[in-house]
């Protein structure tokens, strides 16, 4: 009798504490591209309104661009794909806005 109640009962499911893996597996990588992406775009987003900062809203629309579709190709689960889009939208939108306010090197190299 001792030894059933130190044994997990065969229904519960072991979760890995990412919240992103619905399959119960650690997936490392997807999560840190995840979170530089998310991180990246709201960083893109929030300058790309603002004309004089157009160096880091392009800038940084481009790398969340880059991050959130490497991520996009290794990612496994429907909630890491949700989330990179989320924050693909962001840096795209945010490296427009860049791109319209003066661009990547607007300014610097000429």
């Amino acid at each position: 009798m001792a030894q059933q109640a130190m044994q997990p009962s065969a229904g519960r499911r072991k979760t890995t504490g990412s919240l992103f893996a619905s399959d119960h597996r650690p997936h490392p990588l997807p999560d840190i591209l995840l979170w530089v992406t998310a991180v990246v775009g709201v960083t893109a987003f929030i300058s790309g309104m603002f004309d004089n900062l157009h160096l880091l809203s392009s800038w940084a629309g481009l790398i969340g661009i880059l991050t959130g579709l490497y991520g996009q190709f290794i990612s496994v689960t429907t909630h890491e794909r949700f989330a990179l889009i989320m924050g693909l939208g962001s840096s795209a939108v945010g490296f427009y806005l860049g791109m319209a306010h003066g661009g990547l090197f607007g300014g610097v190299l000429g």
